[in-house]
């Protein structure tokens, strides 16, 4: 598969992300689909879990929106350099609990590493600051 295809299938995760669209999310994972969140400590398989998860954030971030700042790739993995926006209005649920609607906007850095097989995405590695989402929200203090 072409680089430029790789990364198109990246960054289809992110528009359909953006757009709420949770079929369009669906459909270019691969059946056994891996996606894996290091700073929740999340890791799942399987299309309908992925898309589960992303619901969560689109639940306690409902105006969610991922900003690609860059985006590379090479042979089957593409990288993509993200900030997502938006102002939690619902229940987000953290490695500590259920953190309560805090109704305060984030600005949060990401990066996705996104691997496709044949012209599904195999894996996606999602990196952000948790830390700095937390302060944002109120739900950590700047000394912790």
């Amino acid at each position: 598969m072409a680089e430029q295809d790789v990364l198109k299938l990246a960054r289809e995760g992110i528009d359909a992300f953006n757009a709420g669209d949770w079929q369009r999310f669906k459909a270019p994972l691969a059946p056994d689909t891996l996606y894996y969140e290091p700073a929740t400590q999340r890791r799942v398989q399987g299309p309908d879990q992925a898309v589960q998860i992303n619901q969560a954030w689109r639940e306690a971030f409902p105006d969610a929106k991922g900003t690609i700042t860059k985006a590379v790739a090479s042979g089957d993995t593409a990288v993509l350099e993200i900030t997502w926006e938006g102002t939690q209005r619902g229940p987000l649920t953290a490695p500590t609990g259920t953190i309560q609607p805090s109704g305060k906007r984030v600005s949060v850095p990401a990066v996705q590493v996104v691997t496709v097989q044949g012209n599904k995405v195999k894996e996606t590695h999602h990196y952000f600051d948790m830390m700095s989402m937390l302060q944002q929200i109120g739900a950590l203090s700047r000394a912790a």
